[in-house]
């Protein structure tokens, strides 16, 4: 018993100080790159340096947080690397350790540290890149509009040359906005006339209103009960349902509000509904990384260098990304069941890994 507990204290620690160290790596390399763009982004402001690493430091926590399952997978290739080549591997095993009982430990970690990135990590990431797209969205030139969808409605913001004006919709239904109502003001901020419409098509950018009434700033109508009105708008249907198109400012507590709120909206939900079950699942996408590391290395007798193992974590990362994307996309598509979209790779990880582990302790 008391040799267990100093085992597995020491395969803890010397996971960790691996994670740690990969993390480090990962964090100045994902810094550095995120630098130089932003750089070369504000290349035609007028901004000092520190704009560009402000930006940089706000956006590498959440890029971090996505890339985490692959630094678990290269962490523990390199752990597994470490205690084969230095013998401690056939120490354990001559103690009476098998090869699933020295994963158990570091695949019990992999799951608290899931845990951990998601309910404290993942909230801390989604402020930051809102903060940092509510920064760099200021300095974009061609970002004219703005929109977004809260408790009372649908809002949108669209400034042009001539005028700029605000919208709100209290809900959407198919290709439709319902109560819709237009303010239009002029370059200056005077606000000179009111649309209310009934209904709007959207389905193209030049919206069709249907029993439409005009009224100026004095809220004296115009005219009334117009049924062909025609808007230009900024905004098609397509545009106003990319509006959660980056879920990473949306925390892992607020998923299921915003899900009840698009829902109560009339928008789609299937991409809240599968980042929902992706977060439920980072856990075990992370313990599916660690279990695969092991295959790559416990699996393996030949005495390969260390830049096959770079080799292999790469390509297996290439790989796992394209599988896990390609599979959202399809269960985006609603080509697959949601949840066969999102569990679908990292149950076929398992069972991999798990015959591979098999196989490696028969030996």
């Amino acid at each position: 018993m008391i040799r267990s507990f100093v085992v597995n204290k020491y395969i803890s620690k010397e996971l960790i100080k691996i994670i740690v160290n990969t993390c480090l790596v990962f964090f100045c390399l994902s810094f550095l790159m995120v630098l130089f763009e932003e750089i070369n982004f504000f290349m035609d402001y007028d901004v000092k340096i520190n704009i560009p690493i402000m930006l940089a430091i706000l956006f590498v926590p959440s890029l971090f947080y996505n890339m985490f399952p692959f630094i678990i997978l290269i962490s523990g290739i390199w752990y597994f690397l470490k205690i084969k080549k230095s013998d401690e591997l056939t120490a354990m095993q001559v103690s009476g350790m098998s090869n699933f009982s020295i994963i158990i430990i570091p695949g019990v970690l992999t799951i608290v540290l899931g845990i951990l990135f998601i309910t404290l990590f993942n909230p801390l990431t989604s402020v930051l890149i809102t903060k940092y797209e509510n920064i760099k969205g200021s300095y974009e030139i061609d970002k004219d509009y703005l929109a977004a969808i809260t408790e009372n409605g649908i809002f949108i913001k669209e400034k042009n040359l001539t005028k700029n004006n605000i919208i709100k919709s209290s809900e959407i239904k198919n290709n439709y906005l319902l109560n819709v109502s237009i303010y239009e003001f002029d370059n200056d901020g005077n606000f000179f006339r009111r649309i209310e419409a009934e209904s709007a098509n959207i389905e193209t950018k030049n919206w069709s209103l249907k029993n439409v009434t005009v009224m100026d700033s004095e809220g004296k109508f115009i005219s009334e009960n117009l049924d062909n009105f025609f808007y230009s708008s900024m905004y098609d249907i397509k545009k106003i349902k990319s509006l959660y198109s980056n879920l990473d400012t949306i925390s892992f507590w607020n998923i299921k509000s915003e899900i009840k709120l698009l829902e109560e909206r009339g928008y789609s939900t299937r991409e809240m509904q599968i980042k929902l079950q992706r977060s439920l699942a980072f856990p075990f996408f992370l313990l599916s990384m660690i279990l695969l590391s092991s295959v790559f290395t416990l699996g393996v007798r030949l005495k390969e260098n260390n830049w096959t193992y770079v080799f292999i974590a790469v390509i297996t990362s290439v790989l796992v990304f394209f599988f896990n994307d390609f599979s959202a996309v399809l269960g985006k598509t609603d080509k697959l069941p949601l949840l066969v979209a999102v569990w679908m790779p990292i149950t076929i990880i398992f069972i991999f890994s798990t015959v591979g582990i098999i196989h490696a302790n028969q030996k």
